[in-house]
């Protein structure tokens, strides 16, 4: 009969250290790795600004042979604060609210349908009869296929208002220009 010995084990201490130093290069490699992803993305090919409580980041995912994706994602500054829906009418409902809105202009174009990565839902609003389409509070960003028609200048529109159920609503945004200039080797944000 063979009596069975344990596998010997490390010292606590080591293994503790071995772990340590595993997850440190863990996290090194994740790190290099989000590095090289930002490096593969056009030099000045993203821009933000805030105005009326909403931070607006505007990037460009995926830019080859004149055509990309515009990544417009709308930050209200406080909490409990939501956008309006893309399908909002231009002059709200009763004139309540103001659409989300990312239009290109100049040498851009659209090239296909524009995604959100929120959920349309309505609220009601006193004094006004019908539901109103919002998204829910925070973030929310918007997609959109695009592609240069010319080398040359070229402009997003952007609007959005932001609204709380108990703060009351911003100022609204309306065609707020963002300068880009379209190029045969690529695009970049300008000023604004």
């Amino acid at each position: 009969m063979t009596t069975r010995h344990p596998a010997p084990r490390l010292p606590r201490a080591l293994r503790t250290r071995l772990a340590r130093a595993a997850a440190a290069l863990l996290a090194a490699t994740a790190l290099t790795a989000c590095g090289q992803q930002a490096e593969s993305q056009p030099p000045g090919a993203a821009t933000e600004f805030h105005e009326n409580g909403v931070t607006v980041r505007l990037s460009v995912a995926g830019w080859t042979s004149s055509t990309g994706t515009l990544v417009a994602t709308f930050t209200p500054d406080d909490a409990g604060f939501h956008l309006y829906s893309t399908a909002l009418p231009a002059q709200g409902i009763e004139g309540v609210g103001r659409p989300t809105a990312v239009r290109p202009a100049g040498s851009l174009a659209t090239a296909g349908a524009m995604t959100v990565d929120k959920p349309v839902k309505t609220i009601k609003v006193p004094g006004v009869r019908s539901a109103v389409p919002v998204y829910p509070d925070g973030p929310v960003t918007v997609t959109l296929p695009i592609r240069a028609t010319a080398p040359g200048e070229a402009k997003v529109l952007i609007g959005y208002a932001s609204c709380s159920s108990t703060e009351g609503c911003t100022i609204p945004v309306a065609d707020r220009a963002v300068v880009l200039r379209t190029a045969e080797d690529g695009l970049s944000f300008g000023a604004s």
